[in-house]
């Protein structure tokens, strides 16, 4: 299952409002569920506020055709994580994630995390 951003449920999932690096530095994301039910997540990136989000992975690991391969995900209990390693500057944006509660049978998102570079 792959939530899309247009189905969720807004600010059911934990994420920090805010993070920067410095190109080349390794940067981790996190997205924590309410539930240990939430085990199901998808990372979307959003570079123009109006446009379509873009889908970084989904089902937790999966990248889809064209992505780069600096991105990947991870799941650990309730907790997903996106790691970008060795950031580029076309990197800044705001990520979002998506969750699926399979015992609520509905999707969960976020407010997104603005991601910065440093001067």
């Amino acid at each position: 299952f792959s939530p899309s951003p247009g189905s969720l449920v807004q600010a059911a999932l934990t994420q920090p409002s805010s993070l920067s690096a410095n190109v080349g530095e390794t940067v981790r994301i996190t997205c924590t569920g309410g539930s240990s039910n939430c085990n199901w997540y998808s990372w979307f990136q959003q570079k123009v506020p109006g446009t379509g989000p873009v889908t970084l992975i989904y089902d937790n690991t999966n990248r889809p055709s064209g992505i780069p391969s600096r991105f990947s995900g991870s799941l650990s209990g309730s907790t997903a994580t996106l790691t970008i390693s060795g950031v580029e500057a076309e990197d800044e944006a705001v990520y979002f994630c998506g969750g699926w509660d399979s015992s609520a049978a509905q999707g969960l998102g976020d407010d997104g995390v603005i991601f910065s570079l440093l001067d």
